[in-house]
């Protein structure tokens, strides 16, 4: 599976085999909105507490609006994942807190709508996301952090090479409350899985 990586609209695009993957635009607004408020049961236990006018078009513009400005400063890359099939909008990933100089880290966090879950879509677009980082942005370090009883998601990190470093105290506000987080990373040269491969014989 090749990705490429071009401009629309000077907005990045990364093409993987089943998806589009592109900063968010006004015109997705609807289906934005409607994807949050369909999963909303199912998202709400894994992410920050909501703000009260979260689903506005206020703040969707203030999302936007951050996205663009993120990118242009180096500071994330945060991007929606559209189907290629029907440009159906399927979730998002983001690559954030991005620092350079002796780190040339970032951070990435992903949520996908309830009815696209365990299709191996957030695989997909996981590997576009770490491959560009390493091959374009030139990070050596891609850190994950999510709460231990996120199964689902620690499965998506360590398949997609993704190792356990530790675990977090009181790490994130996750609904409202300060929880644990198990916290994962991945290296550009990382020999830690043949490592581990190697002491199972």
């Amino acid at each position: 599976m090749g990705l490429v990586l071009r401009r629309r609209r000077t907005l990045p695009i990364l093409e993987t085999e089943r998806m589009v993957l592109r900063l968010p635009e006004m015109r997705d607004y609807s289906n934005w909105s409607t994807l949050r408020r369909e999963g909303e049961d199912f998202l709400r236990p894994w992410e920050p507490a909501w703000s009260p006018d979260h689903f506005s078009k206020r703040s969707f513009r203030a999302r936007v609006y951050w996205a663009s400005r993120a990118r242009d400063d180096g500071r994330a890359l945060s991007m929606f994942l559209i189907s290629r099939h029907n440009e159906e909008l399927l979730g998002a990933i983001t690559l954030d807190n991005i620092r350079r100089g002796p780190a040339q880290t970032g951070s990435v966090g992903y949520w996908i709508g309830p009815n696209h879950a365990r299709q191996g879509y957030m695989s997909e677009a996981l590997l576009a996301v770490t491959d560009h980082a390493f091959s374009v942005l030139d990070l050596s370090r891609i850190e994950a952090a999510c709460l231990p009883e996120n199964t689902p998601s620690r499965g998506l990190l360590q398949r997609s090479g993704f190792v356990e470093e530790g675990r977090a105290e009181s790490y994130l506000q996750i609904n409202g409350q300060w929880r644990d987080h198990v916290l994962y990373s991945k290296l550009r040269l990382d020999r830690r899985q043949y490592r581990h491969m190697e002491s199972e014989f």
